[in-house]
């Protein structure tokens, strides 16, 4: 699943599409996974909720499905990362993307993860989150320790696990102090007030009996670069590597690249992560005996207490549910896509994050980008899955 999860899977979906081993169980097509991801009562978060909870030091909305405290936070979230933003956040990005790359210009090379893919999602979360970290390497350090516990750690490593916990300790710590500040500046400023999330939710007047004091706000605002900064980096990793394997796609996306508006290529960075998403498979707990795939040939029942992987980087290549899956097709219909999730905990910010990693591309490939030899040019991750290495040649200066 790690190393030839292409070959494997497409071995699954043919001879055991709900794959059942004592200790777990893989489902692989795409009806079963949307199945799987939608019944949130059923399947639960509980796989690495708890590891993201002792992080955090108590309930978190990602952490917990159908519950008055992800249904009342997850709607505030949703209000403050709206989807109008995209434009705005795609400039953003697109002016800390040109700052990395015309660093890296006259060396005629990039390291791609850190100098540009990091380097970028932290500026986000500077100038759209309002959370720009102590330094941005701290708050990436944080990220990093907090998610490869949470998500990454399955043989319950306790040197991760304390790692996690005293990352999550100190970003707590830090964001009780930008909340203070920044309530501080806003009361005392004048003119326009800024749009960055932590000011908006300062400026939201929210009634008592919601319960959302300044502890749940914090929780909250520590889910913003949780949820950003290793996955978007992650998939514009993951994206300019399926290009790059494409010599006639890329030729295609570089020309794409070049004009005004961006609508025409952004379709090409989908496609390529439809070749191989960040998140490839999602992990869930089966609360309640179920029977999976009801009424048909694939039928299986699930008992509860077992681990479950749902597999989205199998189900988007499902001949099923997908026309001719192998092929590169730009013009895919939105829903054959699943990098984002679906269902209860399907991506709150997807539109500005969208934009975010379509830009960040786009800028990339403007410039003029081509593959290393290897092994100095493959991409070097970490717990097989969050790139933390990726050397690329650029080929000019222009952009």
């Amino acid at each position: 699943m790690r190393t030839r999860w292409r070959a494997f899977f497409a071995e699954l979906r043919e001879h055991r599409p709900v794959f059942v081993t004592p200790a777990f169980t893989v489902v692989t097509t795409f009806a079963d996974v949307r199945e799987v991801l939608s019944l949130e009562r059923v399947f639960s978060v509980r796989a690495f909720g708890p590891r993201l909870e002792a992080a955090l030091g108590g309930p978190f909305m990602l952490s917990r499905d159908a519950t008055p405290v992800n249904w009342r936070e997850k709607g505030l979230m949703q209000a403050m990362l709206r989807p109008e933003d995209a434009e705005a956040v795609r400039e953003l990005a697109g002016r800390a993307a040109d700052e990395a790359l015309d660093a890296a210009a006259q060396r005629g090379r990039i390291e791609a993860v850190h100098e540009l893919f990091r380097h970028v999602a932290l500026r986000v979360c500077a100038g759209y989150f309002g959370i720009p970290g102590p330094t941005p390497a701290r708050l990436g350090a944080w990220t990093r320790a907090i998610i490869v516990d949470g998500f990454a750690n399955y043989l319950g490593d306790p040197d991760l696990r304390a790692a996690g916990e005293q990352a999550g300790a100190d970003l707590l710590d830090y964001l009780r102090g930008v909340l203070k500040e920044r309530r501080a500046a806003i009361a005392a400023a004048e003119g326009p007030p800024p749009q960055d999330i932590v000011a908006r939710l300062i400026r939201t007047r929210l009634p008592d009996e919601l319960g959302v004091d300044d502890d749940r706000l914090i929780v909250n605002l520590a889910g913003l670069p949780l949820g950003w900064v290793e996955s978007g980096p992650g998939a514009m990793a993951e994206a300019v590597e399926q290009l790059l394997l494409r010599p006639g796609v890329l030729a295609e996306a570089v020309e794409a690249a070049k004009e005004p508006d961006p609508s025409r290529f952004d379709p090409y960075v989908w496609e390529a992560l439809r070749f191989s998403p960040f998140f490839k498979l999602l992990p869930r707990v089966c609360e309640q005996d179920h029977v999976l795939a009801a009424g048909t040939p694939r039928q299986t029942r699930i008992p509860a207490g077992t681990f479950v992987l749902a597999a989205p980087c199998s189900a988007m290549f499902d001949a099923g549910a997908v026309e001719s899956p192998e092929e590169f097709r730009v013009a895919r219909p939105h829903h054959e896509r699943l990098f984002f999730g679906m269902g209860h905990h399907a991506c709150l910010g997807a539109d500005p994050a969208a934009a975010v990693v379509c830009e960040v591309v786009r800028r990339l490939l403007r410039r003029g980008v081509a593959s290393l030899p290897s092994p100095e040019g493959d991409p070097v991750r970490l717990a097989h899955t969050f790139p933390d290495s990726y050397q690329l040649a650029l080929r000019t200066e222009a952009r």
